[in-house]
């Protein structure tokens, strides 16, 4: 069942992906943008049971991993995303207020953008790669972090609806 509903969802994360890979990637925003793949696939981890987010977590990190603009070594995303899709889901998990609440949705969403950017960043550092300079570290973190407070409430009802037509378990009448 999780394999039929993984399979039925991987032309949404691919078409999300390639318009953020072929469109959003190539605008120069200030504040250095927003993540909207980024974003769509912490929202959809947040709908989701913690397994099934590290899930789809790892198939987020992955596509991540294959982009253009990464300049890490392949798996560093991947291994950020599992982390990131397991915790946001494993915070909404039981808990249906979270889940039917917009405000705390949107909430742990920018905040696990903050934090998996971070967290990205941190490893690169470890792993040896060019970051640049503190203030344009620090300015991407915080503008891509204020860019998701709009954009997610623009997004989380598409994905809340794609979502539920995915995983929806009542029968078709």
């Amino acid at each position: 069942m999780l394999l039929r509903r993984s399979l039925s969802s991987a032309p949404i994360f691919l078409g999300v992906y390639i318009f953020n890979e072929a469109f959003l990637n190539q605008l120069r925003i200030i504040g250095g943008g927003f993540p909207i793949f980024l974003i769509f696939a912490l929202l959809w981890c947040a709908l989701c049971e913690p397994e099934v987010g590290a899930i789809y977590g790892f198939f987020a990190g992955l596509l991540m991993d294959l982009s253009q603009s990464n300049s890490g070594p392949l798996g560093q995303w991947t291994l950020i995303m599992i982390l990131a899709g397991f915790t946001v889901a494993y915070l909404g998990f039981g808990e249906n207020n979270f889940r039917s609440n917009p405000v705390s949705l949107i909430f742990i969403t920018a905040t696990a953008v903050f934090l998996t950017r971070f967290v990205y960043l941190i490893t690169g550092a470890l792993l040896g790669l060019d970051l640049g300079s503190m203030s344009h570290i620090i300015s991407l973190l915080i503008g891509q972090a204020l860019w998701t407070v709009p954009i997610a409430p623009i997004i989380a009802p598409g994905v809340a609806l794609l979502h539920r037509s995915i995983f929806d378990t009542r029968a078709v009448q």
